[in-house]
């Protein structure tokens, strides 16, 4: 599954990740900016829980209707001069690409950011043909050539410093430039350049198709993406399949809380609408439009409980305020969605046996639900993640005899009596100095960071009937 950006076990990426000095002050001065940045931007904007009000029922309009709007994108796209292609799963997503890819006999393809693309494991099939690939998103691009995974929804290279950054564009390019972000930015900027005019290829994510006129919605900052949908002759973008506004009156409100909530600001750099291949007479444009609709499980998820979380628009503004990410960074998670809505839609699309472990990743303080511009309830998924696994029987089997030993005693009060009063007695003699002898499970994980309470002998109940004679 190519949602997995490693193969270490949780708590080893973890441990890792807590110790990474760099990324944790990296997250923490961009979600300190970020959230200040979003802040003003909603006062500035007013009434902002009715936007998000509005914004909600815009996406739970399309989930409702996808079906027919789905529809509807699709033939307005035939109508265009465009091509479009249902992929029921990432593998069929990825196969047409390279179909595609292979008929036109690309040597180099060119990609702006897109979190789908990722997903779907794209370029390592595209790569395997011998084709180049080239992500122009520059963070995209910094992980590209270091052979790293992207750590965040909208800024994928967040866990890197500019020293790092510099190493890398040293060691891989040769750059022999300052360590300053406008000659870092300047020298990728001259190398990507020609590899637009080169390009045989363009590829793209979407943020949102509008169903009325089969248009592409892609919002940036860097001006990247319009040079890889613009110069090469073919342009191929891919789309989760709920991603889908009515028209553009809806991509107004979306965009409206999309950029506010992602970087703090009141639109992006640039802002792209794409309707299908050049016209007759038109000079710039793609000779070849395809758009990739890409199911990869949403179907499921949209017939489930967990419907809700199909709302997400990609902001990011989870990932900005939770305390975890703030601890262990996006690659903590191990998944390209990382932060509460990865939490929450790893497990969905790749299942509980390779993220089990991130509903766990929360401390259920609720920061996401918060800030969310189209209201999904992350924290109250989250925790019904963990009440799934529970009932699959996917949690731990030292865990799952605890509770039962626990709900079993609980529903003897003799046993119960007897457990607590033998407890207090074993306690008073195993605890000394705040510890354990025997460290193993969540006592030893407890314990490495605190004390365990002094225990006296007796239970409460001995010492609540024996407080007179003392």
């Amino acid at each position: 599954m190519s949602l997995k950006t490693s193969n270490l076990p949780f708590k080893q990426r973890v441990k890792h990740e807590v110790h990474n000095l760099i990324m944790r002050k990296a997250v923490v001065k961009a979600q300190e900016t970020i959230g200040a940045n979003r802040q003003r931007m909603v006062d500035e904007l007013g009434h902002w829980e009715e936007w998000r009000d509005l914004a909600k029922q815009i996406r739970n309009h399309v989930l409702a209707n996808l079906d027919a709007y789905l529809y509807q994108l699709s033939e307005k796209v035939l109508a265009n001069g465009g091509h479009v292609y249902f992929a029921e799963t990432a593998e069929q997503a990825a196969e047409y690409i390279r179909q595609v890819a292979l008929a036109k006999k690309a040597k180099k393809i060119v990609k702006s950011k897109s979190m789908v693309t990722e997903e779907i494991g794209l370029n390592d099939v595209l790569q395997k043909e011998g084709m180049q690939v080239i992500e122009t998103d520059l963070g995209e691009y910094l992980l590209q050539i270091s052979g790293d995974k992207p750590s965040h929804i909208v800024v994928p290279a967040i866990h890197k410093d500019r020293h790092q950054i510099r190493k890398d564009l040293h060691e891989k390019l040769g750059y022999q430039g300052e360590e300053t972000p406008e000659d870092m930015t300047r020298f990728v900027r001259q190398r990507i350049r020609q590899d637009f005019l080169e390009a045989d290829i363009g590829i793209s994510g979407c943020n949102f198709a509008v169903a009325e006129t089969g248009s592409c919605c892609l919002v940036t900052n860097e001006g990247n993406l319009r040079l890889a949908t613009t110069l090469p002759k073919t342009h191929i973008a891919v789309m989760g399949m709920e991603r889908i506004a009515p028209t553009f009156k809806e991509v107004d409100v979306l965009i409206t809380m999309l950029a506010r909530s992602a970087v703090g600001a009141k639109l992006t750099g640039y802002n792209t609408w794409l309707t299908g291949p050049r016209l007759a007479g038109e000079t710039d444009g793609p000779e070849d439009f395809h758009l990739v609709i890409v199911d990869n499980g949403r179907s499921d998820i949209l017939a489930s409980e967990f419907k809700e979380v199909l709302r997400c628009i990609r902001c990011g503004a989870c990932l900005n305020t939770c305390p975890a990410y703030r601890q262990i960074g996006g690659h903590g998670y191990g998944s390209i969605y990382p932060g509460p809505i990865g939490a929450v839609i790893s497990p969905l699309l790749g299942g509980y046996n390779e993220f089990k472990e991130l509903p766990y990743a929360c401390s259920l303080c609720n920061a996401c639900n918060s800030v969310c511009p189209v209201r999904i309830p992350l924290a109250q998924l989250i925790n019904r993640h963990r009440e799934k696994m529970v009932e699959l029987g996917k949690t731990p089997k030292l865990e799952q005899l605890s509770i039962f030993g626990f709900t079993t005693a609980n529903a003897h009060p003799y046993l119960w009596k007897t457990g607590v009063n033998l407890g207090a007695k074993f306690l008073a003699k195993f605890i000394k100095q705040g510890k354990s002898p025997v460290a193993f499970g969540a006592l030893a994980e407890w314990t490495k960071a605190r004390d365990l309470p002094q225990a006296d002998g007796e239970s409460f109940r001995q010492w609540f009937n024996n407080r007179g004679n003392k």
